[in-house]
């Protein structure tokens, strides 16, 4: 069974459609590239899942742990090169309790930067990861 189906929408926009669940993601060019901006550009999804696959992966190992992650959240730069264009860096920032242990943030920091997007990544992109503990 594939993936996702996707269709080209016209005006540099697409609409990608997860087989499983239905659920569908519109994508178009950023300004910077012809586009208008609209909706995630393919390398703001790219920036989105490196994210997302190391907070899931924190969250699973967090459940191991019997620890409460409900409400972290993490914010997502990317920063483009010109020739060729590509990514050259996604910057990704975590807010966490400060109230887990010392013990727990390195194991949920290992498995952050380990998650299956960050070593799927070509090694030429760099990935600044940062994690502040709040509260």
């Amino acid at each position: 069974m594939n993936t996702a189906t996707a269709r080209y929408a016209g005006n540099l926009r697409t609409e990608a459609t997860h087989t499983a669940s239905g659920n569908t993601i519109l994508t178009d060019a950023p300004v910077d590239n012809h586009g208008r901006g609209e909706a995630f550009s393919p390398t703001d999804l790219v920036s989105a899942a490196l994210g997302s696959c190391m907070m899931t992966i924190m969250g699973i190992v967090a459940e191991r742990l019997n620890v409460d992650l409900a409400g972290v959240t993490y914010d997502v730069t990317k920063h483009m090169a010109a020739e060729p264009r590509r990514i050259r860096q996604i910057d990704v920032q975590f807010k966490l309790p400060a109230t887990l242990s010392s013990k727990e943030r390195a194991t949920l920091e290992n498995a952050a930067r380990t998650c299956p997007v960050a070593l799927s990544l070509n090694p030429e992109i760099r990935q600044e990861v940062q994690f502040e503990y709040v509260g």
